[in-house]
């Protein structure tokens, strides 16, 4: 019986498709408790991401549709609708009389609250079997993950580029 490299077999793993595979399926299970916690509460997935980026900030409309990904047209119409629900009010930004800033309302913070819970309690359940420290490993991952995204969104089209190419 031959010995076996750990490492190796790791290596492997990293380098294949079931890396993509697993990663793909796991943005899939999150982006449907997504999905379900916002129809819950009669919200798109954009309007739900939208709370959670009110929570604790009141960003602008270019800032908003940067932070979306979406044109700011698109931003307008998304935040008349949710503005007609009373989860969101435009304010005058003090600092510069012509530009808008979008807050989050009462309302709309009860209802990100609700489903912050909710997703909160959905994730706890699917990562229960996962011991602390493989928990802390995905948290520090999933963050470098995030940040390596996040500042190659500027330089390179995510949405072009090909799987498996770095940049």
């Amino acid at each position: 019986m031959g010995t076996r490299d750990p490492d190796a077999a790791t290596a492997r793993a990293v380098d294949s498709d079931e890396f993509v595979d697993a990663l793909a399926e796991l943005s899939f299970v999150v982006q449907n408790m997504l999905a379900r916690t916002a129809g819950k509460h009669d919200l798109s997935l954009t309007q739900l991401r939208l709370l959670g980026i009110l929570r604790d900030r009141q960003p602008g409309m270019q800032q908003l549709a940067n932070r979306l990904g979406l044109d700011k047209s698109s931003v307008t119409g998304l935040i008349d609708r949710a503005e007609r629900r009373g989860l969101v009010r435009r304010e005058t930004d003090p600092s510069d009389g012509r530009g808008v800033r979008v807050v989050i309302t009462a309302l709309g913070r009860q209802v990100a609250r609700e489903g912050a819970a909710e997703i909160r309690e959905a994730l706890l359940l699917v990562t229960a079997p996962l011991p602390a420290t493989q928990r802390a490993q995905l948290i520090k991952a999933a963050r470098v993950v995030v940040e390596t995204a996040r500042s190659i969104e500027g330089t390179v089209s995510l949405e072009t580029m090909p799987l498996g190419t770095s940049s």
